[in-house]
């Protein structure tokens, strides 16, 4: 199992540096936007309705590993895949490029929850509508 997703980002000049240089901080925020198309592409999203609770997917770990700077105007190539499916988590691996030289490569962990208003926020198992809809995504086995 390793499904995956494309998708693509043009840096914009709030993203870089005064150097003209994509800022670290900005690639977690690309990761997660991949993440969210992803999930839209499946027929899910971040957060969804389910027998009358909010489910949505808290972050638990996020590591970003820089290989080549990108600069203001670069359209990079944002490769996602499922790396592993758990009970109640699922781990994404983002793979950024520019014409096919590797520049970043990140990893989000995000963990299944209720996030009902004026509760505490639990984990609960992944909702099999969700599970089978991932199960369903492309795949590059």
């Amino acid at each position: 199992m390793a499904h995956e997703y494309r998708t693509q980002r043009r840096m914009e000049f709030a993203d870089t540096d005064m150097a003209g240089i994509v800022h670290f901080s900005r690639y977690p925020v690309f990761m997660e936007t991949a993440e969210h198309e992803f999930l839209r592409s499946v027929g899910t999203d971040i957060e969804v309705e389910w027998n009358g609770d909010r489910i949505s997917w808290p972050r638990v770990a996020v590591s970003c590993d820089y290989r080549k700077p990108a600069r203001y105007g670069d359209v990079l190539d944002i490769h996602v895949t499922v790396k592993r499916i758990g009970s109640k988590s699922i781990t994404y691996e983002f793979v950024f490029s520019k014409d096919g030289v590797e520049t970043a490569r990140g990893q989000i962990t995000a963990v299944c929850c209720v996030v009902n208003h004026g509760e505490d926020i639990r984990a609960i198992p992944i909702p099999d509508f969700i599970s089978e809809r991932l199960e369903q995504a492309p795949s590059t086995e």
